[in-house]
């Protein structure tokens, strides 16, 4: 059975947009997320529309550093498992993680192991939104065993911090 990886990522904006439109965007996004009442076509056409252009924005590590550094780990964590590795993102970047976990159902995955590099718990991305994702595919494609590898375990996240600030101390000594 083939395994793939899908690292679900936060993403952030491209740094070379039009400040305009992305402080639209902005503006929008956080009237659309405060209130629970419907908003008018337009408005919801207009905050679609500049969350496409966001998404789909070309993006260079010199635009986007988070963007280009997501898929240097995609490519170490593959060169690292011997596995594929499809990377998705939470927010601001395409693919998006329903996206590709789709991606790599498509290309036969018999079992997808959704990880994302948000390591803490309450975080709403990790806790709801990428868990949102990963049981929409789910119910898409019954016959994958899709899991989600998370929550991370406290005592792990713990010992590779401490092990990386180590190396610190160890150079300040």
């Amino acid at each position: 059975m083939k395994t793939v990886i899908v690292l679900a990522a936060h993403g952030s904006p491209p740094r070379d947009m039009p400040r305009a439109e992305l402080a639209e965007f902005f503006t929008l996004h956080a009237r659309l997320e405060s209130s629970p009442v419907s908003h008018s076509p337009a408005l919801e056409s207009r905050y679609e529309e500049l969350a496409d252009q966001v998404k789909r924005w070309p993006r260079t590590p010199q635009n986007d550093p988070f963007h280009a550094a997501t898929y240097e780990l995609a490519r170490k964590l593959g060169a690292e498992t011997g596995l594929e590795v499809e990377v998705g993102f939470n927010e601001f970047c395409s693919p998006d993680v329903g996206e590709a976990i789709a991606a790599a159902a498509g290309g036969g995955a018999g079992k997808i192991v959704v990880i994302t590099t948000m390591l803490t718990r309450g975080g709403e991305h990790a806790e709801r939104d990428i868990a949102r994702a990963v049981e929409e595919a789910r119910r898409r494609w019954p016959g994958v065993n899709i899991v989600y590898a998370w929550p991370f375990d406290t005592d792990e996240i713990v010992r590779f911090l401490a092990g990386h600030v180590g190396r610190f101390v160890q150079d300040a000594a």
